[in-house]
């Protein structure tokens, strides 16, 4: 084993745990939204840890290309490491939105049943598609990553159809219309970053570079 293969080994499991956590943190913001619970505290914590993680591998992949002048093949993984480390950190800001947002305007308070259905119908998606990207990326599985492609797009098109039903709404709730309307645009950009991931993830592995989108 080369020496580099350690610290390049020492990224992928701070990686994966910065995965886990990144689950976690959404999961926790998005039902606590859905079920119109305060978890603003807990996830901005949970935020700063990630935040921090992400800024530790920034660190590292820079200590690792001035030490070991890395080749052309690892110099692909240390880039990516540090992308994927950025969406990772992502996932947690939207998380910490999405919990503000609870906070401000009572979540879904005041709405119609048909909203909560379908911004819950949405959360799913998105959550899936989290744990799509987090899984591809501690198996590297590059068939896994590219199953996500199917949802994003279904994320997409539930995210405009739901804005065309609101126009359609003779009345609704006006804090119901601006807090539903930045939820699922949040989840929307989530589905984004989880799409980014797994496009990174297929890098590493095969250098090539396609869009998931």
């Amino acid at each position: 084993m080369r020496i580099i293969d350690k610290g390049l080994e020492e990224q992928s499991v701070l990686l994966s745990r910065m995965g886990e956590l990144t689950y976690e943190t959404l999961a926790l913001s998005i039902r606590g939204y859905l079920r119109g619970k305060s978890v603003q505290q807990q996830v901005g914590e949970m935020s700063d840890v990630l935040v921090s993680m992400a800024d530790k591998v920034e660190d590292e992949a820079f200590q690792l290309i001035a030490r070991y002048q890395p080749v052309a093949s690892d110099l692909r993984t240390i880039k990516s490491y540090m992308k994927i480390a950025y969406d990772f950190a992502r996932y947690g800001r939207y998380a910490l939105d999405i919990s503000m947002l609870n906070d401000k305007l009572s979540g879904l308070k005041g709405c119609d049943v048909w909203v909560h259905e379908y911004i819950a119908e949405m959360s799913e998606k998105v959550l899936g598609m989290v744990k799509t990207s987090v899984t591809s990326l501690r198996t590297y599985d590059v068939e896994l990553a590219k199953t996500i492609s199917k949802t994003e797009c279904e994320v997409d098109n539930m995210y405009f159809d739901f804005i065309d039903r609101l126009i359609g709404e003779a009345q609704i709730d006006s804090k119901c219309v601006i807090s539903s309307v930045l939820m699922t645009r949040y989840l929307e950009r989530i589905a984004d970053h989880a799409t980014y991931v797994c496009e990174s993830i297929v890098y590493i592995a095969t250098g090539e570079k396609i869009s998931l989108r």
